[in-house]
């Protein structure tokens, strides 16, 4: 009974049906989707043996979220958002067979990757801001609503935690093939608990359906970029991206030329970093209230660059794994919190297009980086790559903590106005 009532205010959001049919068929789905990320990146590696083509790779998943997403922010706040998902995640089995396919014919090359990536981020950049807003429809409280959020970011780490670390066994036992079969296999779930699901429709307002694509991403710019919170929170976010979340796609330099590793090696550098992702989430999921998170998103950015840093000059399997783990652990800190004041303080109305941002910020910008990172690795070499974003990161956490004070004075009456704070005595 103990450990029930220690759980009960960690899992909260699972007394939805709905969510808990979510929870569940995005949680086996996402191991799927870790598994086929680092059997990726591992396969380009071994293709090519080439930094910069990582980087291509990595810039080809992502630069369709960076050209999309802000139009298909404005359509995620008319459209239906249960039935987008569902044909997003078809669409996205659809790819990752397709890659199985040509992995196990033994033809596939460099090419078909990039452009099954850039089919993928085509479909991402309609899934991720449909998914961030879909869970408001969810949650039944709204009180419960960072718990969501945050049992999301726990869900992404326990999947990025046991994905990458099967993926290296895998890899190591029967090659990269089984690793994209399992993970368009495992769509079932998630489009089963989508169709499972039982929502009611949303009204969208007239407001909203009415005007042009055009004017709508105007006013969703104005609002985002005119509000200090949600700039200040994007804009940080959108550095740490693009210095900052490369590393993902150098790891197999670290593993292989430095560390002098296998699949294995990558796949516990992957889990270290998911491990601590998890641990931060959990942590996330088990606070009452989400006053005090901006000190987390102020601070969060200036560990992960310490971490970065130390994750460049290391030479040890030991040192790579802790500070792997620190990276893994900061990053979820900075983004949870950072999506769960979001979805707090934005109106309910510019949603998606604010949502589209944060994704843009949070997964497109690190396109270029990963291009950038790629080019700079191949001529200065990744270590010396990987130290210049940590010192980014590090300048832009100092930067927005001297921010807060102002900030906080801006979102503290938007959370009292919706019963987020303690009642005065």
């Amino acid at each position: 009974m103990n450990i029930r009532e220690n759980l009960q205010p960690i899992l909260r959001a699972l007394e939805s049906r709905n969510y808990r049919l979510f929870f569940f068929g995005q949680g086996l789905s996402l191991v799927g989707t870790w598994m086929t990320q680092t059997a990726t990146i591992w396969l380009v590696y071994q293709l090519t043996g080439s930094a910069l083509l990582l980087g291509v790779v990595g810039f080809a998943q992502q630069i369709p979220n960076f050209v999309l997403s802000p139009f298909a922010g404005v359509l995620v706040d008319r459209w239906n958002r249960r039935r987008t998902l569902v044909i997003t995640q078809v669409l996205s089995m659809i790819q990752s067979l397709a890659l199985a396919a040509l992995a196990f014919s033994g033809h596939i090359q460099v090419w078909h990757i990039i452009v099954l990536s850039l089919f993928q981020g085509c479909i991402n950049a309609f899934d991720m801001p449909t998914r961030q807003t879909f869970v408001v429809e969810l949650v039944e409280r709204r009180e419960n609503l960072s718990n969501a959020i945050a049992l999301n970011s726990s869900l992404f780490s326990g999947a990025r935690l046991v994905g990458p670390a099967i993926a290296g066994l895998v890899i190591a036992a029967v090659g990269t093939s089984t690793c994209f079969l399992i993970d368009g296999v495992s769509y079932i779930a998630v489009i089963a608990g989508l169709l499972a699901m039982r929502v009611r429709p949303r009204q969208v307002l007239q407001a909203q359906a009415a005007g042009s694509m055009l004017k709508k991403l105007k006013e969703g710019f104005q609002y985002a970029f005119g509000f200090p919170p949600i700039r200040s929170i994007l804009l940080l976010i959108a550095l740490v991206s693009l210095v900052g979340m490369p590393y993902t796609v150098l790891v197999p330099i670290f593993a292989t030329n430095i560390l002098k590793g296998g699949p294995e090696t990558l796949g516990f550098l992957m889990a270290a970093s998911g491990l601590g992702a998890l641990i931060s989430a959990v942590y996330l999921s088990s606070r009452s209230t989400i006053v005090g998170l901006g000190k987390l998103i102020a601070i969060a950015p200036g560990v992960f660059g310490v971490a970065l840093i130390v994750f460049s000059q290391s030479r040890v399997l030991w040192l790579s794994l802790l500070a792997m783990f620190v990276l893994g652990g900061s990053l979820i800190l900075q983004s949870t919190s950072s999506n769960t004041i979001l979805q707090t303080i934005v109106e309910e109305d510019k949603r998606g297009r604010v949502m589209s941002l944060y994704t843009i910020a949070f997964i497109s910008m690190a396109t270029f980086g990963n291009l950038f990172a790629g080019t700079l690795s191949s001529r200065i070499g990744a270590p010396t790559t990987l130290v210049f974003g940590g010192i980014a990161c590090i300048a832009g956490s100092l930067y927005f903590g001297r921010q807060l004070p102002a900030l906080r004075k801006l979102v503290l009456p938007i959370y009292d106005r919706i019963g987020l704070l303690e009642p005065h005595p």
